[in-house]
């Protein structure tokens, strides 16, 4: 990411930067008070300092996505512990094991996608994903495998976890802040298609389902795939019948089982020019 050269009469901070790296060595230029704010790394992660923080967490993927030319993007929420057929041996559990041909339902959607995404070079419903293992891996390999690019949302985790060798580098972003991630997950957003999983992915799709039935996000298609998973964990018809949620609040996502189903429901909404109203996030 470079920033284009401005026109003025006042030093830019990239020439006091370099400055700096020429300033002799005294007790005085070592302290850490005379480090430049900007450069200054104990002083950024200071409390008083998460406003900043949080905004630039919102401004860097924005500036570079922005760059790249994406408008859109076809959202892949789904669990990290979902395994490749090839590796389904591996898997917790026989309940995961069972899972695993959605990994291959995953990576089969992404390539078909980006194979519509590269009609419009790159620029139109890429996908992304939280740039993990699981169905997050199978989202970027099969954009990957198409020839297109992916983005990757990571998030810092108390324990390690790398990005996925299949996200593009260059839009392979790390988040501090769960709420900017989300963010970034929907402000692009043309549909969700979510996929088995975890807590995460559950805080995903609900939180998503909120932001349409309040209307604080324009209707989009939500997709989840495998209707008999999602109706053994989330007993749906029960939240009509308590009142929780209203019968029509049903009518917000659509179950599917293949690929091909959720390309043909993407198509549908976004209409002969592909034209589909933004997210209004």
């Amino acid at each position: 990411m470079t920033s284009k050269p401005t026109r003025h009469s006042l030093r830019n901070s990239r020439e006091d930067l370099a400055a700096t790296t020429r300033t002799p060595e005294t007790p005085q230029t070592e302290a850490p008070a005379y480090r430049l704010a900007y450069t200054d790394p104990d002083f950024m992660v200071r409390e008083e300092l998460r406003p900043v923080r949080l905004q630039l967490e919102l401004l860097k993927p924005e500036m570079i996505l922005n760059e790249r030319g994406i408008r859109s993007t076809i959202v892949l929420f789904g669990g990290a512990r979902i395994l490749a057929p090839e590796h389904a041996g591996q898997a917790r559990s026989e309940g995961l094991k069972s899972l695993s041909h959605y990994y291959e339902e995953a990576r089969r959607f992404a390539f078909l996608m980006t194979e519509h995404n590269l009609k419009s070079y790159g620029r139109e419903n890429v996908i992304v994903t939280g740039g993990g293992p699981g169905v997050m891996e199978a989202g970027s390999r099969g954009a990957a495998e198409a020839g297109g690019q992916s983005i990757g949302l990571n998030i810092v985790l108390p324990h390690e976890q790398a990005p996925n060798p299949y996200v593009t580098p260059e839009l392979c972003f790390n988040f501090h802040y769960f709420a900017i991630r989300k963010m970034h997950f929907l402000m692009r957003a043309k549909a969700i298609c979510v996929f088995p999983g975890g807590f995460g992915t559950l805080d995903e799709l609900f939180e998503s389902l909120t932001l349409i039935q309040t209307g604080r996000m324009e209707p989009i298609p939500v997709l989840l795939f495998g209707r008999t998973f999602w109706d053994e964990i989330v007993d749906w018809k029960k939240l009509v019948h308590y009142g929780t949620i209203s019968a029509a609040d049903l009518d917000l996502f659509q179950f599917v089982e293949t690929a091909e189903e959720a390309i043909a429901i993407i198509e549908k909404a976004q209409g002969p020019n592909g034209d589909l109203a933004d997210a209004g996030v």
